[in-house]
């Protein structure tokens, strides 16, 4: 898709040379020595080529074959791509700086961006160190395009799963949803691929078809690293389980960029990027839609239940996909936003009863988080977040039982989301002893399931998937600044969307 056609408006939106001009001048602001500290590099698509700029150095590299390298000045910002680095927990580290940081398929992943007519003028990355202060502050970071907050855990377990133990390999977000097609029966077309528009690839070196059940598992925001340092070590005791039946690799699966949640639940659920799906970041602006453009906040509770609206036609969830090929199979999409085209879904309950605030509609009914079972009450008591991400857990434990209690009803292929791993790893930051109680509280509650699957009979036939949106990094919290100040005393007229995201005029 070629960047849209900008035009100079009365509404202030850029022409070519404005863009240009723009451009140039909030690149000197934000790649100057003094906001080195926060602003770790900044790409742009300008025409057919991709640049990757910081203090150091600039690459430029093709957009329609991101490994052609057209030049290269100073030193590379993204020149370390290897997945496997700073594993295990031992090797990773602490907010390492642009020379010493790793960027795994930075190249693909900021080529695919671009490729979105909404894509900002500027994308601006944080260095892993910048601790929010602006914003809120969180002691647990992610959005960026460094390893360890791309990097999600994956597992792969049960049915058809070839290998056992850790392997040393990477997958991507890309490849989660094409490889659940795959696991349940979805036929491949005649270039392998298994779902519409899919950039990424089913990995069926590692699983085989037929499984009689799917399921896949996310648990936002974990830290891939700590979960399988504590899956080893008998801190996640069914976790354990699923390994013990199915392999893990090393590098985990690489999020798509920005990093964060609900573009890669789109991801992992379309096999595409933000370039092709549409949801290019938790906010972002749409030049098209309307005089004046328009904001669009994909992932915020209000507005959760209405994904479906900015998800692209021209791809396909592997819901959709399962319907497509399997007319008659059940999908269930557990407390996840990204349901087009699931039979059960938890948002679309949401939509079928008129709830105009979306999610937030449910706060009134969610169980008290101080009777959980599941819950570790200390956080529970001390953090509100915790509170809430626990009362949500708890609806999507009661949706699994009663989906899976009635032989009527289990799905060939079910979605669960986690979502308590992800506030508690923003709140305590990565091996923090709130971000592990979340992890515990996750494998009782999958727990509960695997001794379902176990009472039923239905472990021998079922393939389970566990990963992440997203990795953890933890930040600095003397680490603070906001480009967005330096911008504005500069004289550079933009809107910065969700953090990162530069839209100039």
């Amino acid at each position: 898709m070629p960047l849209p056609d900008r035009v100079l408006d009365p509404s202030g939106t850029p022409g070519e040379d404005d863009l240009g001009d723009l451009r140039t001048r909030a690149l000197a602001v934000l790649t100057a020595p003094d906001l080195a500290h926060v602003v770790d590099l900044v790409a742009y698509a300008d025409g057919d080529a991709v640049h990757v700029v910081n203090v150091d150095g600039e690459t430029v590299f093709d957009r329609a074959a991101p490994h052609v390298v057209r030049r290269t000045t100073g030193r590379d910002p993204i020149a370390a791509q290897d997945p496997l680095a700073f594993t295990p927990l031992a090797a990773e580290p602490h907010a390492p700086g642009n020379a010493d940081n790793v960027y795994p398929f930075a190249r693909e992943r900021l080529a695919d961006l671009f490729e979105h007519a909404a894509a900002p003028d500027l994308a601006v990355v944080h260095t892993p160190a910048h601790y929010w202060a602006e914003r809120g502050g969180h002691l647990g970071e992610h959005g960026s395009l460094d390893v360890v907050q791309s990097r999600a855990p994956l597992i792969l377990s049960g049915f058809g799963v070839a290998e056992r133990g850790m392997l040393a390999r990477a997958a991507r977000t890309i490849d989660v949803g094409p490889t659940l097609g795959h696991a349940v029966g979805v036929p491949a077309y005649d270039d392998g691929t298994h779902l519409r528009n899919q950039s990424g690839a089913a990995l069926v070196d590692l699983v085989a078809p037929g499984a009689a059940h799917v399921v896949g598992l996310l648990w936002d925001g974990c830290n891939s690293n700590d979960l399988y340092a504590m899956a080893q070590s008998g801190g996640l005791e069914n976790v354990a389980r699923l390994l013990a039946r199915g392999c893990a690799l090393t590098g985990g699966a690489i999020a798509e960029f920005p990093s964060v949640t609900l573009v890669n639940h789109t991801s992992a659920l379309t096999g595409a990027g933000p370039g092709r799906h549409g949801i290019l970041n938790n906010a972002y602006f749409d030049r098209r839609r309307g005089e004046q453009g328009e904001q669009v906040v994909a992932n915020e509770s209000a507005t959760w239940h209405r994904a479906g609206e900015w998800l692209e036609p021209t791809v396909e969830t592997v819901f959709e996909a399962v319907a497509r090929t399997m007319p008659d199979a059940r999908t269930a999409c557990v407390n996840e936003p990204v349901d087009r085209g699931a039979t059960y879904s938890t948002f679309g309950l949401v939509r079928e009863y008129g709830h105009s605030d979306g999610a937030k509609s449910l706060t009134s009914t969610l169980p008290d988080p101080t009777t959980d079972p599941y819950a570790t009450q200390e956080y529970v008591a001390a953090d509100s977040g915790y509170a809430w991400g626990s009362s949500v857990d708890a609806t999507g434990l009661a949706q699994v039982l009663g989906l899976w209690g009635d032989p009527a009803t289990r799905p060939a292929l079910m979605w669960w989301n986690t979502t308590l791993t992800d506030s508690a790893h923003h709140a305590g930051g990565p091996h923090s002893p709130i971000a592990r109680a979340s992890m515990r509280d996750a494998d009782a509650r999958l727990g509960v399931f695997l001794d379902l699957l176990d009472d039923a009979g239905l472990t021998d036939d079922t393939f389970v998937l566990l990963t992440s949106d997203h990795g953890s990094a933890a930040a600095d919290p003397t680490c603070t600044g906001d480009w967005d100040e330096a911008l504005r005393a500069a004289g550079v007229p933009f809107r910065d969307e969700a953090y990162g995201f530069i839209y100039l005029g």
